[in-house]
C-alpha cells in the first residue's frame, strides 16, 4: 500500500512539473511575439539590438503583401551620432528571386527625422540598394501598407500614396522569406522600440 502511495505521489509531482514547464514555455513565447486581442503582432526591437524579438525564418511565395502598422512614441529617437539620424530602419517586407535579401528584396523603411516619422520604399536588385520617400506616418495611428509584385516592378502603397520601384527578379512571384523590423543603419536601437503589425 505504501509503495502504491509513493508511486502515486511521484506521478503527481512529475505531472505538475510538466504542466509548469509548458506554462512557462508559453509565457516565454508570448513575451517574444505577443499578439493582442485585435490580432496585431507586437514586434519589439530591444535596446542595444538591431533585430526584433521573434525574428524567425518564414518562407513566402506571393504576388502581394498587405499589412497594417502602428508605431507608438518609442519610434521617436535620437542617434548617438547626428550623422546616423538619416539612416533608414527596416519595417516589413520580403526577399525575392529565391535569394538573400541583400541581393533581391522589397520592404518598407522608416526613420525619425525633422520631428516626423518618415516612410520609405526600400529595395535590393542584384545587390544594389535603392529607396524613395513615400510619406509620413502618424504616431499611435494604424495605417495600411502594401507591396505588389508586377512583372519588372514593385508597386508600393502607403495610405493614399503609391510609388513604383524597379524589379529585376526573374521569378513570376516573390519567392523568398519575410523580412521583419530591424533598427539601423549603423547604430543599434537606443531604447526598446515597439511596432504593431497585422497582415490582412
Amino acid at each position: 500500500m505504501k509503495n502504491n502511495l509513493k508511486v502515486l505521489a511521484l506521478l503527481v509531482i512529475i505531472f505538475n512539473i510538466a504542466c509548469a514547464k509548458t506554462a512557462n514555455t508559453k509565457e516565454e513565447d508570448n513575451h517574444h511575439t505577443p499578439i493582442s486581442s485585435l490580432g496585431k503582432r507586437l514586434h519589439v526591437i530591444p535596446q542595444g539590438s538591431h533585430y526584433c524579438d521573434g525574428n524567425i525564418y518564414t518562407s513566402i511565395n506571393l504576388s502581394k503583401l498587405n499589412f497594417k502598422v502602428k508605431f507608438d512614441s518609442s519610434a521617436i529617437y535620437q542617434t548617438a551620432s547626428p550623422s546616423n539620424q538619416v539612416d533608414i530602419n527596416k519595417l516589413y517586407g520580403f526577399s525575392d528571386n529565391n535569394n538573400l535579401h541583400h541581393n533581391y528584396s522589397a520592404r518598407f523603411g522608416w526613420r525619425w527625422r525633422n520631428n516626423e516619422l518618415q516612410i520609405f520604399t526600400y529595395i535590393y536588385n542584384a545587390g544594389i540598394v535603392s529607396y524613395q520617400r513615400i510619406g509620413t506616418a502618424q504616431i499611435g495611428v494604424e495605417e495600411t501598407y502594401s507591396i505588389e509584385v508586377a512583372n519588372n516592378s514593385y508597386i508600393f502603397s502607403f495610405q493614399e500614396q503609391t510609388t513604383i520601384m524597379p524589379r529585376e527578379s526573374t521569378t513570376t512571384t516573390a519567392i523568398g522569406y519575410k523580412l521583419y523590423p530591424y533598427f539601423g543603419g549603423n547604430e543599434t536601437a537606443p531604447h526598446n522600440i515597439k511596432i504593431w503589425i497585422e497582415e490582412f
